[in-house]
């Protein structure tokens, strides 16, 4: 921080040049003008004062009913212990984080159904996908669709579309598809903020077939780097501890209000299980979204 240093500042009679300001010789003092003197408060004053606190007290005792006893502490007490109950009441009242997270992206979760054909014969995958765009836009992870001959969507409201992938970066698993008939409303999500640990998340998806399922959890750990097939990398992740499984992948990751903050990828998979073992991951919304062309603002 820089510091200041104090000057005094000399101020030069009238007419004075440099060479006067170094004359030794000092000029007689000038005695400072006289202060004005205060008036003494004028004589109303002081009555128009008690007068207004009169006509205070009496409008106080006017309001109050006749014979109605002076508040107490006991009075006080009471009141406020009313003011905590009621806090309570309504507090219980409140519906949950995850059931406002559930009702604010039920509308725009969507369930992606893969056909494959290989030498093994026809594979049915299914997957999440999460509407992000006035459009129809559906974010969902890459791998969910990838290599798939046939991808079909179903909003929320029932309506059934084939699609075909728009847009995909490989290097974050994520995919955005384009629906060939989308329903008569359609309803983006909100895309969320940064996470940070500790906060409430939950995963809404089809896991194991389970048509939209909502599990809870906490954010774990942030920019986690996870290994998947063909020897690449997924880097940057949210970890979270909130239960995913197959069919999972690619549904919203929401915080409380609902918001979307990550696109489910996957798992750990320690021994090739594919099951959940307690530990999920998710792209953030800030690099899903990017793909899409819509990040959160």
């Amino acid at each position: 921080m820089d510091r200041l240093a104090a000057r005094t500042v000399v101020d030069a009679p009238p007419g004075a040049d440099d060479a006067d300001l170094g004359d030794a010789s000092p000029a007689p003092r000038r005695r400072p003008p006289a202060r004005p003197r205060r008036r003494p408060p004028a004589r109303w004053l002081v009555p128009a004062v008690g007068a207004l606190l009169a006509l205070a007290l009496a409008a106080v005792v006017l309001t109050r009913a006749p014979g109605t006893p002076p508040v107490t502490a006991a009075d006080v007490n009471r009141s406020v212990q009313q003011g905590l109950d009621q806090a309570k009441k309504d507090a219980r009242q409140a519906p949950p984080d995850a059931a406002v997270a559930f009702k604010t992206a039920q509308p725009s979760l969507v369930t992606v159904v893969t056909q494959r054909t290989s030498s093994a014969g026809d594979q049915r995958g299914t997957g999440a996908g999460v509407v992000v765009s006035a459009k129809g836009d559906v974010l969902t992870a890459l791998h969910v669709v990838d290599g798939a001959s046939t991808i079909r969507v179903t909003f929320a409201d029932g309506t059934e579309s084939s699609a075909t992938v728009a847009k995909q970066e490989r290097d974050s698993d994520i995919a955005v598809l384009t629906p060939a008939t989308l329903p008569q409303v359609v309803v983006p999500a909100v895309l969320g903020g940064g996470a940070r640990v500790g906060d409430p998340v939950f995963a809404l998806g089809h896991p194991l077939g389970l048509a939209q399922s909502l599990t809870a959890g906490v954010v774990s750990a942030l920019d986690r780097s996870v290994r998947v097939e063909a020897g690449r990398t997924l880097k940057g992740l949210i970890q979270f501890d909130a239960a995913v499984n197959p069919g999972s992948s690619g549904g919203p990751l929401l915080n409380r209000d609902g918001q979307v903050i990550g696109i489910v990828t996957g798992l750990a998979n320690p021994s090739e299980q594919s099951f959940f073992v307690g530990i999920g991951f998710a792209v953030p919304i800030a690099t899903a979204g990017g793909v899409a062309g819509s990040p959160p603002q």
